[in-house]
Formats: structure tokens, C-alpha cells, sequence
């Protein structure tokens, strides 16, 4: 399986609900470090896995969508708790609608699946992964 990854970065403010959040459940906020790993067997008719100016500038505007905002006042999240978890699949998401929209370019069609980590910290990070 060959792989491509690009980096970014998102700022976001949200809170939790539930006692299990503890000090959490106040409005704060997280720098994500976001790396998307994109995966396909074989490689393109370029020996390319993802052309990387597409797959980082396409990272950067979904990323857009959230950096620098409150995501308890964003509809799409509205009554759920905005975990890095939670958040690593809602990157996902729209990642994949994207490719699937052909923002990628045709080659990037034949990608089978994407791999999205957040680190909160060098010492702490989350990912959801899945097939394309």
C-alpha cells in the first residue's frame, strides 16, 4: 500500500457536556496539528499516490471551515461533544466528499482509503480512519 501525508493546523474554541469532561465542560480552546494520510495499492500513471498540492490545499480549506471558530455554535455539531475524536471523523467526512466531488483530480478517484490524526499535544492525539 503506498501512502502520501500533508500537515495543517487548525484553531478551534468549544466546551463539553458530562461530568467526564471535568474542567472541560468551560468553553476553551485546542491547536489541532492535522495529518491526513491518503492510501491507494498501486501508484498513478505519474508514480503519484495524490497529487500534494491538491491534497494540501484541499486539507486547508476544510480545515478552513473550522479554524478560528467556536464549533458550539456550528449547526453541523450542534448537541454533540466536539471531541478530537469526533472532530478527526468530521475532517474525514469532508475529505472524502471532496475526493469523491473530484477536487483531487481524477487520479486521486482511485484512492481506497484516508487516514486523519489530530494532535492536541505531542503528547496526545486521535485519528479515524476508513475506506473510500
Amino acid at each position: 500500500m503506498f501512502s502520501l501525508t500533508v500537515r495543517d493546523q487548525m484553531m478551534i474554541a468549544h466546551s463539553f457536556r458530562g461530568e467526564v469532561f471535568g474542567p472541560a465542560q468551560r468553553r476553551h480552546g485546542a491547536t489541532y496539528v492535522v495529518d491526513v494520510t491518503f492510501q491507494r495499492p498501486e501508484l498513478d500513471e505519474h508514480d503519484l499516490v495524490v497529487d500534494i498540492g491538491l491534497a494540501s490545499d484541499t486539507l486547508k480549506t476544510v480545515l478552513a471551515e473550522f479554524h478560528l471558530t467556536d464549533l458550539d455554535e456550528q449547526d453541523a455539531f450542534r448537541g454533540r461533544n466536539t471531541t478530537t475524536e469526533f472532530m478527526a471523523q468530521a475532517v474525514f467526512e469532508r475529505l472524502a466528499r471532496r475526493i469523491r466531488d473530484g477536487e483531487l483530480g481524477e487520479g486521486a478517484k482511485a484512492l481506497t482509503h484516508i487516514k486523519v490524526t489530530l494532535h492536541e499535544s505531542h503528547v496526545a492525539w486521535a485519528g479515524y480512519e476508513g475506506a473510500l
